[in-house]
Parts: C-alpha cells; sequence; structure tokens
C-alpha cells in the first residue's frame, strides 16, 4: 500500500499502487492522479502534460518512494515560482513502490475553488457566499 498527506488540507488517502484508476491526467500513480482519485482539487492548467507548473508541489517527506525526476520536469520547474529543494511537478511525481510520502501545495499555488464548484475544505479561510 502507498500513502500520501497533502498539506495543508492534511488529507491522507491510501492505496493499492496497482489498483488505483488512472484518470489521464499527468503520469499514472502521480500526485495529480492521486489527488483526482481522492477528491482532492490539485490544480493542472495544462491537463497534466507537463507544459506547465500550476501543480506545482513540495514534497515534505518520501521522495525514496518517489520517481526520479526527468529532464522535461527539470526543464518546467526552472520556471516555477518560489522553487525549493523538494520542488515537484504533481503530475509527474509519481509512487514507484509502496511508501508513503507528505506534499504540501504552496499558499500561493491553491485554487480554493476549482471550476467544477468544489472547494478545498478550509474552515472559516473562505467566508460563505453571500445570497
Amino acid at each position: 500500500m502507498a500513502k500520501v498527506t497533502f498539506l495543508p488540507a492534511n488529507q491522507t488517502y491510501e492505496f493499492d499502487l496497482e489498483s488505483l484508476p488512472y484518470h489521464e491526467h499527468g503520469k499514472p500513480k502521480s500526485f495529480l492522479d492521486i489527488a483526482i482519485n481522492a477528491g482532492l482539487h490539485l490544480e493542472h492548467a495544462c491537463g497534466g502534460n507537463c507544459a506547465c507548473t500550476t501543480c506545482h508541489v513540495v514534497v515534505k517527506q518520501g521522495a525514496e518512494f518517489l520517481s526520479e525526476m526527468d529532464d522535461d520536469e527539470a526543464d518546467k520547474l526552472d520556471m516555477a515560482a518560489d522553487l525549493q529543494l523538494g520542488s515537484r511537478l504533481g503530475c509527474q511525481v509519481f509512487f514507484t513502490r509502496d511508501g508513503e510520502a507528505t506534499i504540501e501545495i504552496p499558499s500561493w499555488n491553491r485554487n480554493y475553488v476549482s471550476e467544477g464548484g468544489s472547494s478545498m475544505n478550509l474552515g472559516d479561510a473562505i467566508p460563505a457566499a453571500k445570497k
């Protein structure tokens, strides 16, 4: 089993690497794919094709269970805002074996309300809509 915790929502998703459904956004078993399966919004303006940096995440723990960065991802990350040591593109980084990882969606990269109308659970951080 693999397990990933998404910060700051502090939502953990555990799954079997062999049976995780693939939604054709990013690479199979990528953090983007996992987020879609978990119902957690992770911005991906290019559809997970490594053509933008909107799915930029920071790996806080568990890098040893994840894929190595390829040249396309490294080139794209060079253009990302607030590049950090653990920066990866959520559509490109994927689990290579069972393990546990923690990733953070940077504050400047969080789209709290998605086009589909759902939003992340942020408590009182976003006021209710006025009627």
